[in-house]
């Protein structure tokens, strides 16, 4: 246990002379957008994910089995806009390779822009969201979370994928001293997955009490602070911001 959350804080208050530098607790707060804009999208678009891309291929084969209660379209959509967000954040990425400080900053920028564009559309419109208006908030919000998968990606910052869990969960346990391994950042991995379940609280309670708007309220302040905390790495020099080598 002290081991787990020794990792744990150092997860959220990390050496600036690691590998990663100050990277970590800002993927962390990405992480609860995540969870976030998932419980908008899922709660109120028509069972649909914006950032769970292997939910929404299984929702669109249920859809194509008549299963009651799931979209094709939207399923299709969200794919479609999370692709293009993919495309944009690779754009980024191959133009800020050299620099991991300034890739996040320009990628945050635009998630930032995605997301209060679908807070501007949920607050102009009418409720429940239906028709063009949903789709226009399933299409912001995967592209913005297309573009925060990729460039998450680059970062490579481990266990911190920010929009996915599965091999996080796993590793927790896998990697366990049951299991006879080290136990080697189960800290950090616990920790990414309780970012995204308290996201996904926060953003579940909000819509269930007939606030449907207030979590994309949230996703927009959490992502504004994590982008003013981005703009000091941005012009940092020091090591961790050279990129990361796939092996």
């Amino acid at each position: 246990m002290p081991g787990l959350l020794r990792e744990a804080w150092s997860t959220v208050v990390p050496d600036l002379n690691d590998r990663h530098g100050p990277l970590p607790p800002l993927m962390l707060a990405l992480t609860v957008v995540t969870g976030l804009v998932d419980a908008v999208s899922y709660l109120e678009l028509g069972r649909v994910f914006v950032a769970n891309m292997t939910g929404n291929v299984v929702f669109s084969g249920f859809a194509i089995a008549g299963a009651p209660g799931f979209s094709l379209a939207a399923s299709l959509v969200a794919l479609a806009a999370f692709a293009v967000g993919a495309l944009l954040g690779g754009l980024i990425v191959h133009r800020t390779l050299t620099h991991r400080g300034r890739m996040l900053l320009y990628a945050l920028l635009v998630e930032t822009a995605c997301v209060l564009a679908a807070l501007i559309v949920a607050v102009a419109s009418g409720h429940p969201f239906t028709g063009g208006v949903r789709f226009a908030l399933v299409a912001l919000l995967g592209l913005g979370l297309g573009l925060q998968n990729a460039v998450s990606r680059a970062l490579a910052v481990p266990d911190l994928t920010t929009t996915v869990l599965t091999l996080t969960i796993t590793g927790i346990l896998s990697d366990s001293r049951f299991a006879g391994g080290g136990g080697s950042r189960a800290g950090r991995r616990v920790l990414s997955a309780a970012a995204m379940m308290l996201g996904a609280v926060a953003g579940a309670a909000a819509v269930l009490h007939g606030h449907p708007r207030l979590p994309l309220l949230l996703a927009v302040a959490v992502l504004a602070c994590v982008t003013v905390a981005a703009i000091a790495p941005a012009r940092s020099g020091a090591p961790w911001t050279a990129p990361v080598v796939r092996k």
